[in-house]
């Protein structure tokens, strides 16, 4: 299983963090090993500023190899949630030295991955889903916002990687990321369904 992550495709995500809008899609991987195990998360020692970006995550059901984004849609079944743990620290220095930032998002336990539901259960088109920490909002955004669909990324991730059955695509996140403290509790909602619950520590 890999999982596959999609930068900057939210308008008001980019302009919070002073970020340039491309043309394509922004994609990096996390290895298997940076999948959450369990519901606690704890904060790297390497890092003092760990951010948490909800997103909208897709399962794949059907691999494949320049799909075609008219048939992008048969090759996932299941939607869900997930949070994109970011040491913004890291990644900012790096980001300034033009260097890669994988060790800034790639990291044991940087991806949380919460229930995932048919996507039939939705509007794909008019999703909303949502971040709550400490039982405050801190996080909305809706499928309607995104730059790039969830077939255009399909399509467009499918020119270079091969996909196979398993593996998660993590959609991007809106504005409102936020770092993370000890004893904070994150719950992700997919429209009202609660479909992730994360401690820090």
């Amino acid at each position: 299983m890999k999982i596959i992550c999609i930068g900057r495709n939210y308008i008001a995500h980019i302009n919070e963090l002073g970020n340039a809008q491309e043309s394509n899609p922004v994609v990096f991987i996390k290895p298997d090993t940076a999948v959450l195990k369990g519901s606690d998360f704890y904060i790297p020692e390497f890092s003092n500023a760990v951010d948490y970006e909800v997103e909208l995550i897709l399962k794949i059901s059907k691999g494949g190899k320049y799909i075609q984004k008219e048939n992008a849609h048969k090759h996932y079944e299941q939607i869900g949630i997930g949070i994109d743990f970011t040491a913004r620290d890291l990644q900012n220095s790096l980001k300034e030295r033009g260097l890669p930032w994988e060790i800034a998002k790639s990291f044991d336990g940087a991806a949380a991955i919460g229930n995932f539901f048919p996507k039939e259960q939705f509007n794909l088109t008019d999703l909303n889903f949502s971040l709550k920490k400490n039982n405050i909002l801190v996080q909305q955004g809706n499928t309607r916002q995104m730059i790039f669909s969830f077939d255009e990324i399909i399509s467009y991730i499918s020119q270079y990687f091969t996909l196979r059955i398993g593996d998660i695509i993590f959609t991007g996140t809106p504005a409102g990321v936020g770092k993370v403290e000890e004893n904070d509790a994150l719950q992700g909602y997919i429209e009202d369904i609660k479909a992730l619950d994360i401690r820090i520590f």
